[in-house]
C-alpha cells in the first residue's frame, strides 16, 4: 500500500543517511517492517534485513565479537545470511532492534564506517526499555510512524484523486456539492470503522467482510494487551486498567478522563506514569487542557485535566462494541451507513484526534467549568496553533460534532473571551462547507488540512 512515510525515507536517504541511521518508532502492526523492506528492495542495489526477534545465535555472536574488525564483521555477516552487499549502494535493516540492544549500540561504529546505510525499526516503549547497558548512538535519528491517514486510506480503496479535490475546496472555503460530498463522506465513514492499521485496511480492500475486519482488529487489541504485560513491568495492571477504560471515558459528554473511575480516591499523579506508558507505546493519544490558550499552548497546561484517545479509531470501534459476533457485524454495518447515533460522537472525536496527530499537531483542548457563571463555562474539543505565527490571532479553536446538533455556544464564548488570540474558528460535522457568523463549517474529512 502507498504510504507517505516512503517519501520521508527517500528524503533521509538523499540528505542524511551518510551521517545518520534512522530508527522508525511506532506501535505494533503499524507497518514499520513492511515499509522498511519495501524501501530497501526499491531504492538500493542490495539489502540485508535482520529480524532480531528471530536472529540466530550466530548473527548475535558476530555483533558481540567482531565489531572491532569491520571487514571480518561484514564477511561473516554475508556468510551467515547468504546476502552479498553492494558497497556504497546497500541498506542494512535492523528489524525489531529492541530485541538485541547490542546491534543498536553498534550503529555509531557502522555509520562512521560509511560503506552502507542503516535503518532500524522497533516499538518505541521496548526500544526505550532495553537501553540500560548500552551507549545510545548520537548518529541515530528518530521518526514516528502512525496508522494510515485518511488520504492513504483513500488511495488504498481506489480513490486516488479525492483528497486533491478536498484540498482545492478547502483552500477556497467552498462547498464540494452534494454528490461529491456524499461520496467522500461515505469513504470517511469507512475509515472511521476500519481504521488505519495496514493489515486491517488490506483485509477490508480484499474482502469487504466486516466480520473478518473486526477479527483482524481484535487480534491487534489482544497483541497490545500482551505487550502491556510484557513490557510495562510493575505498571502493567494500571496501564491495562486505563486501556480498558478508554471507551467508557470517551462515551461521556465531558470526555476528560476521570481517574476516580479507576479506583477509589485515585489521583492523577498516581496514574501519570501509566498514561505516559500508553502514549510512549503509541497505543493512545493524550490531549491536555490548555488553560490560557495563547501562542504558548504547552506553557499553560492543567496536568490534572486530560483526555485519552485510542491511537486508531478502527481499533476503538472494536474495543468499544464488545458484543457477540453478529451484533458486532451489525454495529459496523450501521456505522458505515450512518444509521447509528449512540456513541458516534466519541468515535468522530477520537478520529479527529488521530487525524490531528498524523498531521503533526500536538493535542490540546480548552475547558472552563465555572460553577458560578454559566457565561464562563465552555468546552472546546481541540485548540491548535497556526504554523506561521503573527502578532495576534494565532490560535484556532475546533469543535467536533458527531450528530445533527451543530450548536456552537462554546465557540462563541471562546471567540469573545480570547478575541486577541483567536484566529479562524472551525466546526466540523457531516455537512458541506459554509461560512456563517464568523465560524467556518467544514466536513470531517477536511480536518487533516487545518
Amino acid at each position: 500500500m502507498k504510504r507517505k512515510f516512503y517519501e520521508t525515507l527517500k528524503e533521509w536517504k538523499s540528505k542524511r543517511a551518510d551521517r545518520f541511521a534512522l530508527l522508525i518508532d511506532g506501535a505494533r502492526r503499524v507497518g514499520k517492517s513492511w515499509i522498511a523492506e519495501e524501501f530497501a528492495k526499491s531504492e538500493y542495489a542490495s539489502y540485508l534485513l535482520i529480524d532480531f526477534s528471530k536472529a540466530s545465535r550466530g548473527i548475535r555472536t558476530i555483533f558481540e565479537e567482531n565489531l572491532g574488525d569491520l571487514d571480518t564483521f561484514f564477511m561473516l555477516l554475508e556468510a551467515e545470511t547468504g546476502v552479498r552487499l553492494v558497497r556504497g549502494n546497500a541498506l542494512v535493516v535492523f528489524d525489531e532492534v529492541q530485541e538485541f540492544p547490542r546491534a543498536r549500540e553498534a550503529i555509531k561504529t557502522l555509520v562512521a564506517d560509511g560503506r552502507y546505510h542503516y535503518l532500524e525499526t522497533g516499538s518505541l516503549i521496548s526500544v526505550k526499555k532495553n537501553t540500560a547497558n548500552i551507549v545510545i548512538p548520537s548518529e541515530e535519528l528518530h521518526l514516528k510512524m502512525y496508522p494510515m491517514d485518511l488520504e492513504e486510506f483513500l488511495w488504498a480503496t481506489g480513490r486516488e484523486s479525492a483528497m486533491d479535490a478536498v484540498r482545492k475546496f478547502f483552500s477556497e472555503r467552498k462547498p464540494l456539492g452534494q454528490a461529491v460530498h456524499r461520496r467522500i463522506m461515505e469513504a470517511y465513514r469507512q475509515y472511521l470503522v476500519v481504521g488505519g492499521m495496514p493489515q486491517v485496511v488490506s483485509e477490508f480492500v480484499r474482502s469487504h467482510d466486516l466480520a473478518e475486519v473486526d477479527g483482524q482488529k481484535r487480534a491487534i487489541l489482544d497483541l497490545y494487551r500482551a505487550d502491556i504485560w510484557k513490557h510495562a513491568g510493575a505498571l502493567a495492571p494500571k496501564v491495562e486498567r486505563i486501556f480498558d477504560e478508554i471507551p467508557d471515558q470517551l462515551s461521556r459528554h465531558e470526555k476528560n478522563f476521570r481517574v476516580g473511575s479507576l479506583e477509589a480516591k485515585a489521583r492523577m499523579r498516581d496514574w501519570s506514569d501509566a498514561f505516559h506508558w500508553l502514549e510512549s507505546a503509541m497505543f493512545a493519544n493524550l490531549c491536555w487542557n490548555s488553560t490560557d490558550p495563547n501562542v504558548g499552548l504547552k506553557m499553560n497546561l492543567d496536568r490534572k485535566s486530560m483526555k485519552c484517545y485510542l491511537a486508531d479509531t478502527g481499533l476503538l470501534v472494536s474495543h468499544a462494541f464488545d458484543e457477540n459476533e453478529l451484533a458486532r457485524e451489525e454495529i459496523h454495518r450501521r456505522l458505515l451507513l450512518d444509521r447509528i447515533e449512540v456513541n458516534k460522537g466519541m468515535l468522530v472525536e477520537n478520529l479527529a484526534a488521530q487525524m490531528l496527530v498524523a498531521s503533526g499537531h500536538k493535542l490540546y483542548f480548552h475547558s472552563e467549568s465555572s460553577s458560578d457563571n454559566a457565561k464562563e463555562r465552555m468546552e472546546i474539543d481541540f485548540v491548535v496553533s497556526k504554523s506561521k505565527l503573527a502578532r495576534r490571532h494565532n490560535v484556532m479553536p475546533i469543535e467536533i460534532k458527531g450528530g445533527a446538533n451543530i450548536t456552537h455556544a462554546s465557540l462563541d464564548k471562546f471567540r469573545n473571551k480570547y478575541a486577541e488570540w483567536c484566529g479562524e474558528a472551525f466546526l466540523f460535522s457531516d455537512k458541506d462547507v459554509r461560512m456563517e457568523d464568523g465560524i467556518t463549517y467544514l466536513p470531517h474529512y477536511m480536518l487533516p488540512l487545518v
